[in-house]
């Protein structure tokens, strides 16, 4: 993987009939992910800070970090092959023997929630950031329709 990286931020969430558009971008550019409507709800309430009665599967992630000495450094969107996005979560372990960095290829939604969770940073390889697609004008014109973008 290629060191060259985009920073990025989830920029909106609009749940639809097949689950959620997320919106992730910076400045210069905004693209969409499309993830099932769970995860796009898991992801709103991390940003939005709402708490919940019990412990969601990626709750449990990072507690099991946490037991073994794990942070979860970033996470990268690494490519895109015939619709579907890679990305890798960037994890530091430290123990008594000293220190690793590990990459773990995951789902871009749950790099996502677990980023969002813990408010870690989000890149996109630039290769792959140049190459999509800039919807920023079509979150300008959702964000102005009403409050369906969480």
């Amino acid at each position: 993987m290629s060191n060259e990286v985009v920073p990025v931020s989830v920029r909106g969430i609009v749940p639809n009939e097949g689950g959620c558009t997320l919106f992730l971008g910076n400045d210069d550019k905004v693209f969409v992910i499309h993830v099932d409507r769970g995860i796009g709800e898991v992801i709103a309430n991390f940003i939005n800070g709402v708490s919940k009665e019990r412990p969601l599967t990626h709750d449990l992630i990072n507690h099991i970090f946490k037991g073994f000495g794990i942070t979860l450094e970033r996470v990268v969107i690494t490519s895109l092959k015939n619709g579907t996005y890679y990305a890798r979560l960037i994890l530091r372990q430290e123990n008594d023997l000293g220190q690793a960095i590990v990459e773990v290829d995951a789902r871009p939604s749950d790099c996502l929630a677990l980023a969002t969770s813990r408010n870690k940073p989000v890149y996109v390889a630039r290769a792959l950031f140049d190459q999509l697609e800039d919807v920023s004008e079509m979150l300008e014109r959702l964000n102005e329709a009403g409050p369906e973008t969480e």
